[in-house]
């Protein structure tokens, strides 16, 4: 098993895998619209996405980060927004290697933090991201504005 950056011929499988943590978040089936968007993260550099491949070529997992900066803290931060294993390799400890990729492309890009939200009924997530070191803050309110005019 390893843990690598994911490139443009892993598109086919990634794409599938990215579907299917859209469905997880109740969103409809769209594999052309999910290949689309990851070509474009990938050919704009827009995100880093790391992929679990195992022995046999098959990509179990990825997560996918985006970069934004904090103002207040004159740093870089990590987004980690997209985190899915499949769920036929789960509780072979993929997550927890994902994470700690993407914790060392915050330390080697000298990020000031690595952040993510996670739904409060994500039980999984919930247990898992304290137990590789997130800390749970709860000390802003999380406001959204929809643009209602883009779907």
């Amino acid at each position: 098993m390893s843990i690598r950056t994911a490139d443009q011929t892993d598109i086919e499988t990634l794409s599938l895998l990215f579907d299917n943590y859209r469905i997880f978040y109740n969103k409809n089936t769209d594999i052309a619209a999910a290949k689309s968007f990851l070509l474009n993260r990938m050919k704009n550099e827009e995100s880093v996405i790391y992929v679990c491949e195992l022995e046999n070529h098959i990509l179990a997992g990825f997560v996918q980060l985006y970069p934004y900066f904090s103002s207040t803290n004159l740093q870089r931060l990590w987004m980690l927004n997209d985190l899915y294993v499949d769920p036929a390799h789960r509780g072979k400890g993929i997550s927890v290697q994902l994470i700690e990729k993407a914790q060392q492309l915050a330390i080697n890009t000298g990020a000031h933090a690595l952040m993510l939200e996670t739904g409060k009924d994500n039980d999984i997530g919930n247990m898992l991201y304290p137990k590789t070191g997130f800390k749970l803050y709860d000390a802003v309110n999380f406001y959204e504005w929809k643009n209602l005019t883009h779907g």
